[in-house]
This record gives C-alpha cells, sequence and structure tokens, in this order.
C-alpha cells in the first residue's frame, strides 16, 4: 500500500511535461512531484505511474518512491497562472505523488554512460510495460547522485485505454530502436534471464493491489475494481515471459543527434561502476 500523505503548499508548476505536474510540499515534510487526477490524461495515467513504478521499484530499478496525496483545491486559490488554479480545483481528493530528486539532472546521452546490463534492465522493462516515452527525444531519465532514475511511467501499457483489444496489444513486439539507452549496447538477454522470472502472479497481483479503488471504479467491461486488477496481472503475466524474443534493436535512424555516449562522463559525472553498483536504491 502506497503511503498517504496531505498536499500543504502548491510551490511550482513544471512545464516540461504535457500533464502539467507540479512540485508540492506534504505534511511529512517531504517534496513531490503531484501529478493531478483532473489532467488531460485523466486517471489511467495514475494507475499506470502506480502499476509501472512499483514493478521497477520490485524489479530492483530506481524509480521514486510514490504515495497517495490529498489535495485540497484551496491550497491554489492564490496561484497566478489561471490553468494551474484550474488544475488543482479539477483535482480535489486522491491524486499521485512522486518523490522529488533534489538537484537531479536530466538524463543526456551525451555526458553519462550506462553499461550494458543497466541498459538492457531498463530497455526489457520497458519493453514490458510497452513504454512508447523513453526516446533519444524524451529520456524521462534522471542522474541523481550519479545513478541513474526512471520517471514518467503515465504513458505505458497503451491497451488499458481499450480493453476489449488488450489481449492482442499486450501481444505485440517492441520496437526499441528509438529508445534513450539503444546506443548502449543494452544486454537484453541477461535482463531477461534475470527479470522475467521476477515477474510471477503474485507480484504483479501486489502491485495491482497498490492502485486506489477510486482510479479504477466504473471501467467499461468490468463488475468490480478487483476484476480489473486482475485484467493488468493477465496483461502483464504473458508478456514477460516472451517479450524479449520481439524486442527491436535497429541502428541510428537519419534523424538522430549524435550517439557517442559518454564523452564527458569523466568530466562531468564522476561516478561508480554501474555494472557493479547495487541496482536497488538510491546512495
Amino acid at each position: 500500500m502506497l503511503q498517504e500523505v496531505v498536499a500543504t503548499r502548491y510551490v511550482t508548476p513544471l512545464r516540461e511535461g504535457g500533464s502539467l505536474p507540479g512540485i508540492v510540499e506534504a505534511d511529512d515534510l517531504g517534496t513531490y512531484v503531484m501529478k493531478f487526477t483532473g489532467a488531460g490524461q485523466g486517471r489511467k495515467t495514475l494507475v499506470a505511474e502506480v502499476i509501472c513504478g512499483q514493478l521497477g521499484r520490485r524489479l530492483g530499478l530506481r524509480v521514486p518512491d510514490l504515495a497517495q496525496m490529498q489535495l485540497d483545491p484551496v491550497i491554489g486559490l492564490a496561484e497566478p497562472d489561471q490553468e494551474v488554479q484550474e488544475l488543482l480545483k479539477a483535482s480535489g481528493g486522491l491524486n499521485l505523488g512522486m518523490d522529488f530528486l533534489p538537484g537531479s539532472l536530466g538524463f543526456d546521452a551525451l555526458a553519462y554512460q550506462v553499461g550494458p546490463r543497466e541498459a538492457g534492465r531498463v530497455v526489457w522493462f520497458d519493453a514490458l510495460i510497452n513504454n512508447v516515452d523513453r526516446s533519444w527525444r524524451n529520456p524521462n531519465m534522471l542522474i541523481w547522485h550519479g545513478d541513474l532514475w526512471l520517471i514518467d511511467h503515465g504513458a505505458t501499457m497503451i491497451w488499458h485505454h481499450n480493453w476489449p483489444g488488450a489481449q492482442a496489444s499486450a501481444a505485440k513486439a517492441y520496437n526499441a530502436s528509438d529508445h534513450a539507452l539503444a546506443p548502449f549496447a543494452p544486454d537484453v538477454a541477461a535482463a531477461a534471464a534475470e527479470l522475467a522470472p521476477l515477474v510471477t502472479e503474485d507480484l504483479l497481483t501486489e502491485v495491482a493491489a497498490d492502485v486506489p479503488d477510486e482510479w479504477l471504479v466504473d471501467e467499461p467491461g468490468f463488475d468490480s475494481t478487483d476484476q480489473l486488477r486482475r485484467a493488468y496481472v493477465e496483461a502483464l503475466l504473458p508478456r514477460a515471459a516472451t517479450i524479449h524474443e520481439r524486442i527491436t534493436l535497429d541502428g541510428p535512424t537519419a534523424d538522430k543527434p549524435s550517439q557517442a555516449p559518454g564523452w564527458l562522463t569523466e568530466r562531468l559525472v564522476p561516478r561508480r561502476d554501474t555494472e557493479n553498483s547495487d541496482e536497488s536504491g538510491r546512495s
């Protein structure tokens, strides 16, 4: 179960994302990136964030802690930005918070080198959840304390936007040619051998249980939230076993930027060897 906190102060919007997440402070004295139920993408974005974020953490990938965040829209009354005011008014109640990583930097392939093992684990994970939003155009990765962290999993599991076609959609291949870590020779086979056995029915059931009921209610075609949670398990479980066989990693496309990874690594990001580091959490 996710920790539940109460938002106490809205600090500033983050305009990099289309859903207009914001930095907020909470009653546990923590600072979070809040994602709102009233944003254009709706509650399914938050469902994807929870299932994929919690799954990534269980597999030993670095994903910031998640929390349920209660929001009283009154905290937005002093916000001068009309767009932000409207978003806060539309998002009263339960929203999603992601632990804010102060001082983190956006991933840049020219400044940070990733080993084949770590790259393979991330590519395999993104293939499992069908993440279409970790390309070189928009990596959705941060460097924090010299380590690679994964963020923004709202654009995953595309099949949950059309449940009647979910089985066919979840069986499709994954094209990783434009993945931000494709230039680092990701060892997908090793990642599959390591991670696929961990993706059990019990693990997926536990992860799906972390999604609040109110984000799952009234889904067409489902009689209960438990039935809907089961649908997520049934989509991901068989995919984990075989998706490594259907990952495409082609060469650079004509419009890609320079694919020379790590040439500034020693000057800009002094760090330990990721191949020997602990993959499971922050330093």
